[in-house]
């Protein structure tokens, strides 16, 4: 099969041998594979990825030197059935899978590691078990998108925005889009988005943001009205005395029921929930700095440099944050079932298709904030630019 591999950070489009599915697994027939920031990061700082996942307990990562195929973004076809498979589905089925396999009880993420290959190529191996069949004829485009798209949708979840918080939305990038499209589709009645490039703030306004600022000529923070009017650590101190006079003008009642109360229901006041989509050094100094008291900061960008903030800043404002990272497979087959309704549209994120050949050009393209969003790889495709 053809396939596009990365070494010491350049491309080159080789035959390879075609995958052997091995007990558990499935050989899939890629239609479509898209290139992901990670992959724009494993290219040039592998060796730094690499060291960081064994910090954490994952010694499988690529290194640079190594010849490794990328991409675990993608949709394709049923081809063949490893040993000890149910084969649940005939071949030809069109299907998606979470990019993990396992060898030996060893998992290996799929474009990511020497010992399982991605999708940069004509066909990948993926695990039964992780693998969904597409349904309602949702095209094979969409349905690549179904992994960044529940990396959002995970992240979404970690926000866990009330009915009555506004989100925010920092850095319209790949990642920030697909955040913005998934609140919408939670529900979310008021996302601000924040980004300096225009275009990505018409990308954003396309997802579903109710607000787009530019950051270099507005404040996020003033574009649009707070609910409960939280703005200061002053109004959390007025706000207890106003209660405190409310609660005590009633007689033989144990006032500090209500706050218990409050506190079983999660019914206190409230700052917004931001979603930090940027990842460069800084920002998160920057955004507890900047947000309400209350705020919830949930990190969704990857930011591969160390990084500083004040701590003494977050904790006088009681600010919480979270990091986000992947999904589990039932936020995975939810947003699959989420894009194939019709309840996320993923189309403005797409903005390019190229062959194999043409992949270091697209990794090029994705370096200008103005021109693209997500590139697609078809495998069967002759176009060397998107």
């Amino acid at each position: 099969m053809r396939a596009a591999v990365c070494t010491d950070s350049k491309f080159t489009v080789a035959d390879l041998p075609t995958p052997t599915p091995g007990p558990g697994q499935v050989l899939i027939k890629v239609s479509r594979c898209g290139i992901c920031g990670s992959d724009l990061h494993a290219r040039m700082h592998a060796d730094e990825m690499a060291d960081l996942a064994a910090a954490t307990g994952y010694d499988h990562f690529m290194r640079t030197e190594q010849g490794v195929v990328l991409g675990h973004e993608f949709s394709g076809e049923i081809v063949d059935y490893g040993p000890g498979c149910r084969k649940r589905w005939p071949t030809g089925t069109r299907v998606v899978a979470l990019p993990i396999v396992r060898h030996d009880k060893q998992p290996h993420l799929v474009g990511l590691s020497t010992a399982a290959p991605g999708g940069y190529a004509e066909q990948v191996v993926v695990q039964e078990s992780m693998t969904f069949p597409v349904p309602n004829g949702l095209s094979a485009e969409h349905a690549a998108l179904t992994e960044p798209m529940a990396v959002a949708w995970h992240a979404v979840g970690k926000g866990r925005v009330g009915k009555n918080q506004n989100a925010f939305v920092i850095g319209c990038g790949p990642i920030g889009l697909a955040v913005i499209s998934m609140l919408k589709a939670a529900g979310v009645r008021t996302v601000i988005a924040s980004d300096f490039s225009p275009r990505r703030r018409e990308l954003a306004a396309v997802c579903g943001a109710d607000v787009v600022v530019d950051p270099a000529s507005e404040s996020p923070w003033s574009a649009a009205p707070i609910p409960g009017r939280i703005n200061g650590v002053t109004d959390i101190l007025n706000l207890g005395f106003d209660t405190m006079e409310k609660l005590r003008r009633i007689p033989n009642v144990p006032w500090w029921y209500a706050f218990r109360l409050a506190h079983t229901l999660n019914a206190g006041p409230s700052g917004p929930v931001i979603f930090e989509c940027v990842g460069i050094p800084g920002v998160i100094d920057q955004l507890l700095t900047a947000a309400p008291p209350l705020s919830r900061v949930v990190v969704v960008g990857v930011c591969m440099e160390t990084d500083h903030f004040q701590p003494a800043m977050a904790i006088n404002k009681e600010i919480e944050l979270r990091f986000a990272l992947g999904y589990d497979p039932g936020e995975f087959r939810d947003t699959l079932h989420m894009l194939a309704d019709g309840k996320v549209d993923p189309a403005p994120l797409i903005t390019g298709t190229v062959g194999l050949d043409g992949i270091d050009n697209a990794f090029t393209a994705l370096g200008s904030p103005e021109q693209h969003a997500k590139i697609l790889i078809d495998p069967t495709s002759t176009a060397i630019a998107p």
